[in-house]
């Protein structure tokens, strides 16, 4: 069996392996709402189209995203969040209970508002639909102190405890923050075991984290600079991250670039984009890949395994419309197609 079989051959077994992991997920849950209307006309009111109402669909989004795919990738996964007590909340705990993921770590509090981001399309029946406009509605932020969140400290705590990692989803909403995560792991209940963060506006925040999976623009807004095409500036900024966040992997997504993987003591790896780069929707797609590289590094996949993993998967979402996920067996398939 020569070296890329070999390999392939590991992954599969580690993606096999991922029925066995219970993985808790601090995370802002958001409600992904997609509405779809038929174009009907121009409005005599304002040059603006009239849309036919057709369908419209709500899914987890944002940490729920997260979540959703590490159920779609057989993880044993434990949300812990927080959803207001509207239709866009209700509508998210049916989806994880659909898929039969535990809702008792997720808190939900009257008069708060559940973070929605209602994407319009439009189109023809026979023809491809186009986001045309966005309205995102968000809660008002919870403090630090408030009694909802020292509930999902306990809650994060106790699954931790239980869990073979922690994954933190921090989209900004407060439910997942640097605070939060030193709270839980104040007891020593994550002692040993990876803490992966995403984190859109803060990840200089996470000191002592395992590993991070920004993409490229958020490491140019933590560090005030622009990468662009330069390699060598993304090297740099790479190995800053690791340094200053003491981390032992690093994944920076590049969209049709691929991906770039760090280690401690080790050289980055680039690694190039799977599959086609004439995407059909990166809505998610950091989701994913943050869910497929917690999954392999909690099963004990060293860093180049998660990150083939987790590229894999990321080219395989982007393929699909909407807020989407990746299945065990979609993965494990194109591990033999490509290895």
């Amino acid at each position: 069996m020569n070296k890329q079989s070999k390999d392939a051959e590991r992954r599969r077994k580690i993606v096999r392996s991922f029925h066995e992991l219970s993985i808790t997920v601090l995370a802002d849950l958001v409600a992904d709402e997609f509405v779809f209307g038929e174009i009907a006309r121009v409005s005599r009111e304002a040059p603006v189209l009239i849309l036919k109402h057709r369908e419209r669909t709500v899914v987890p989004g944002g940490g729920g995203n997260a979540v959703m795919n590490l159920a779609a990738l057989g993880v044993n996964v434990l949300p812990v969040g927080v959803v207001g007590d509207d239709e866009p909340g209700t509508l998210l705990l049916e989806a994880f209970r659909a898929k039969k993921i535990s809702t008792t770590g997720i808190q939900r509090l009257k008069h708060h508002t559940t973070t929605t981001k209602t994407r319009i399309l439009a189109g023809m029946s026979h023809t491809s639909r186009q986001q045309v406009v966005r309205v995102d509605r968000e809660p008002e932020l919870l403090s630090e102190l408030h009694p909802a969140l020292l509930r999902l400290v306990d809650a994060a705590r106790e699954y931790a405890t239980a869990s073979d990692g922690l994954l933190v989803s921090d989209y900004g909403y407060g439910a997942a923050t640097p605070r939060l995560l030193t709270f839980i792991r104040s007891n020593g209940c994550l002692k040993n075991k990876p803490i992966t963060v995403d984190s859109r506006y803060r990840l200089l925040d996470y000191e002592g984290a395992t590993a991070a999976t920004p993409n490229e623009p958020e490491v140019e807004e933590a560090f005030h600079t622009r990468i662009g095409h330069n390699d060598e500036a993304l090297f740099r900024m790479g190995e800053r991250l690791m340094k200053e966040l003491k981390l032992e992997s690093l994944v920076i997504t590049r969209g049709r670039d691929g991906m770039v993987a760090f280690e401690k003591n080790g050289e980055p790896r680039v690694i190039p984009i799977f599959g086609t780069d004439q995407v059909v929707d990166v809505t998610g797609a950091g989701d994913t890949v943050i869910a497929a590289f917690t999954a392999a590094l909690a099963a004990g996949a060293d860093t180049a395994d998660a990150a083939h993993l987790a590229n894999i998967a990321g080219g395989l979402v982007v393929m699909k419309r909407g807020t989407a996920t990746v299945s065990q067996k979609e993965l494990l398939e194109a591990l033999s197609t490509s290895g």
